[in-house]
């Protein structure tokens, strides 16, 4: 990207000024390395989201930014509902709810060593991974209904999980407001067989060592001790989601000129917040949030099952699960005064400090737990939400390391196996049914996970508390 064009406010921090009918002005954040290292179509992308209606305070691209669909990956934006502002089915993304979710296992490297083949094995043989990947659930109409409304409470009440992981899911495991009627029957469809499945692309369930905490304190109220080990879990809403932005972009994008919404470019297909149409999307879109925290509360139980057979000790409590595709109804601070905004944060996590109001209780006094995950053989980290007030870009975070290239270069510079025999090497297991999925995602293919965590923590999205490292890693 052109530095020319941005105005520097600090080392981590750049500003597009409003120009060509930008409403408010683009913010990148990312040292200089890494914004140099971006596409322009990144800031191309980000200046268009700026142009929507009802948009306030400025349109972001975080550390991570790559080039998207209509918002960039690591695009962060705000509408007010009560000016016009829309909701935007490109701003949120095909993989709604898509998230992570981290265990604690208590256990140390040492005691993963000798099981580690066999427990990648099992791993990969109970969770479903892939393309189309289809588990042993299956949901009738009455319960798909019912996962859609209920998410992750749905799921424990049949038996996938323990009530205490409620306390610690973003929105208590459930989203309010969803609509199940609004899901078509397409989604319902794609959704019936694939509850419980990992899914493909950067999607993963990685056993991960924590390599070094960055905060004491921190660290040891969220139960993290250097030397043991963690599972993250990545995934999201799966082919449901997915129907539903195809479907409601299409819609989006044929209703605009009647809405009086001139599109700066038709992949960014939104409606007013307040319409019929807006309505609609917002309560399928919770409810595919809600289908997301059931599928990684079934994962984990799936995940406890597994490691219950080599580690009868190990409880697998969970840390805490946030999503990175959504757009939510929330309270933000703009030029001081409060409002109530609808915050789209597209490959984006939400970062909330300490005493925010929207946090669960078990995080009331730290700030909530964000997750910043690398891709199989580089590190992960976990951050906290930040301290200052008002936070930046509407308290939301970077939520990955963001690919460098695309999916076609990754394949024109490696081949599946090279990059399982290279990190097998170095130690890391990696299982997968799709070698040609394992190439697309490969290390190299992504930004330097570690820049991107410096980047986010010295602009002060979140704050590092730990980093990970990958052992083993079954990927979709």
């Amino acid at each position: 990207m052109e530095l020319s064009r941005l105005e520097p406010l600090s080392s981590t921090k750049w500003r597009r000024p409003p120009e060509g009918g930008m409403r408010v002005p683009a913010i990148i954040f990312g040292d200089e390395a890494l914004v140099r290292a971006m596409d322009e179509k990144v800031l191309e992308q980000i200046s268009n989201v700026a142009r929507l209606p009802g948009i306030v305070g400025a349109a972001y691209a975080m550390p991570d930014a790559h080039w998207g669909y209509g918002f960039p990956i690591g695009g962060v934006a705000a509408f007010d509902p009560d000016e016009g502002g829309v909701v935007s089915a490109g701003g949120v993304g095909f993989d709604i709810s898509c998230g992570v979710r981290t265990l604690l296992t208590g256990l140390k490297r040492g005691d993963i060593e000798p099981q580690k083949e066999a427990l990648a094995g099992r791993l990969y043989e109970t969770i479903p991974a892939g393309l189309g990947s289809t588990g042993k659930i299956r949901l009738d109409e009455i319960e798909m209904d019912r996962m859609l409304s209920g998410g992750a409470r749905w799921a424990i009440e049949r038996g996938w999980g323990r009530s205490e992981d409620l306390d610690r899911i973003e929105e208590g495991g459930a989203m309010p407001g969803a609509r199940p009627e609004h899901v078509s029957h397409r989604a319902r469809q794609r959704q019936m067989d694939e509850m419980g499945t990992l899914g493909s692309g950067n999607h993963y369930l990685e056993v991960q060592e924590i390599a070094a905490i960055h905060d004491g304190a921190l660290g040891k109220a969220f139960g993290l001790v250097r030397g043991e080990m963690v599972i993250s879990i990545h995934c999201g809403s799966r082919g449901l989601g997915h129907q539903i932005g195809t479907e409601f972009l299409r819609e989006m994008a044929v209703a605009a000129p009647a809405a009086g919404i001139t599109l700066p470019d038709r992949e960014l297909a939104c409606a007013p917040a307040r319409s019929e149409l807006g309505e609609r999307y917002l309560g399928a879109m919770r409810a595919a949030i809600n289908c997301a925290f059931a599928n990684r509360q079934i994962l984990t139980h799936l995940t406890r099952t597994v490691f219950r057979e080599f580690f009868a000790e190990a409880s697998l409590s969970l840390l805490f699960d946030v999503s990175h595709n959504t757009a939510k109804e929330e309270e933000h601070e703009v030029a001081g005064e409060r409002r109530p905004l609808l915050v789209h944060r597209k490959g984006a996590t939400r970062a909330f400090g300490a005493r925010h109001e929207g946090l669960p209780d078990a995080f009331a006094a730290t700030g909530q737990p964000v997750f910043i995950g690398g891709s199989m053989g580089t590190p992960s980290a976990i951050m906290v939400g930040p301290e200052r007030r008002p936070e930046e870009a509407f308290a939301s975070s970077c939520h990955g390391a963001g690919r460098a290239m695309s999916r076609h270069q990754a394949l024109r510079l490696w081949h599946g196996r090279q990059v399982v025999d290279e990190l097998r090497e170095r130690g890391i297991i990696v299982k997968s049914p799709s070698l040609r999925g394992v190439a697309e995602e490969a290390p190299g293919a992504y930004k330097d996970s570690l820049a991107v965590v410096e980047a986010a923590h010295l602009a002060g999205l979140s704050r590092k508390v730990a980093t990970l490292d990958p052992l083993l890693c079954i990927k979709g």
